[in-house]
């Protein structure tokens, strides 16, 4: 974009917005313009490819902070007024003036056209932002934990907060490229990448564990150790009659999180041995007899409709 662009052009008045627009109602104001005034929309229209140019123009320069905040500056130096450049010897009121006491310069502009060499948008440049990705364990995403990175030949240290999700970022300010004109540093985005555990699963702020009891434990009750993830094994009290895939809750020993704490979540899981002695097998057949004469499926097939 020419430099006189910055004088001549009111890229609010552009896109149809006040001054102070939020970056919400900025995009929706682009979004709809750029949809009315797309080229494929008008083929062979000039002035709607013209205006379409305008639009993005104007969204370029206002929908990024630094550039608005110079463009509203420079703005505000010009007054709205054509400036001719080259106006040193005594013409007074030259275009490069303006940049020189907005930007402090002595009025010596580098390749770029501007003090600081900003590629003709004026002032420093900042650095482009860097993505990474970091896989840690199970139970540092549970309780967090600090890794170390290499960007380059710089170490740099990253603190994982307690209740991380997978797939999360994590932002560093200033630690990505650095400015080519003495700008601000870009960011670093770390990507996270949570490992399975073998035992638990994450569920919200709760960890889900799937624990085997036994026939007897299940009927007549019982009470069982559970473990947690990096503590020890907690009781849990089994009421008789329990059925399999039931779940039971022990408060507090889930996600640990600044201002909350999950639940672990334990699902019984009845475990049928594969294999009995032909004594076990006889006191199965006499409980069996004990039992009440009812069909457990019946219900099942009831409402399935067969019936």
């Amino acid at each position: 974009m020419a430099s006189q662009d910055w004088i001549e052009k009111n890229f609010y008045k552009i896109l149809g917005v006040s001054k102070d627009v939020s970056a919400t109602d900025l995009k929706k104001a682009y979004r709809k313009l750029a949809k009315e005034n797309h080229p494929d929309l008008h083929p062979g229209d000039a002035k709607a490819e013209a205006r379409f140019k305008d639009i993005s123009e104007a969204f370029d320069v206002l929908s990024d902070a630094s550039e608005r905040k110079e463009y509203d500056a420079v703005r505000a130096m010009g007054g709205g007024a054509r400036f001719q450049a080259g106006g040193r010897g005594g013409q007074g009121g030259g275009f490069e003036d303006v940049f020189g006491n907005l930007f402090g310069g002595g009025g010596g502009f580098s390749q770029g056209g501007f003090p600081g060499g900003f590629g003709g948008f004026g002032g420093p440049q900042r650095g482009a932002d860097l993505t990474t990705t970091q896989t840690i364990d199970f139970i540092d995403s549970i309780h967090g934990s600090t890794v170390k990175l290499r960007i380059g030949s710089d170490p740099i240290t990253l603190k994982v907060p307690a209740g991380i999700l997978d797939n999360q970022k994590l932002k560093l300010k200033g630690k990505g490229q650095q400015s080519p004109n003495g700008g601000a540093a870009g960011d670093l985005v770390v990507t996270i990448r949570v490992k399975a555990h073998p035992v638990f699963i994450r569920d919200g702020d709760n960890l889900r564990v799937t624990v085997p009891v036994t026939f007897s434990e299940a009927v007549l009750g019982a009470t069982i150790q559970v473990p947690t993830l990096g503590g020890e094994p907690v009781k849990l009290k089994v009421t008789p009659g329990t059925p399999n895939g039931r779940t039971l809750r022990v408060k507090g020993k889930g996600v640990q999180l600044a201002n909350h704490q999950g639940d672990l979540l334990a699902t019984v899981d009845i475990a049928v041995p594969a294999h009995i002695s032909e004594k076990a097998k006889g006191f199965l057949e006499q409980f069996e007899a004990e039992l009440p004469q009812e069909n457990p499926r019946t219900d099942l097939i009831t409402r399935a409709g067969l019936l």
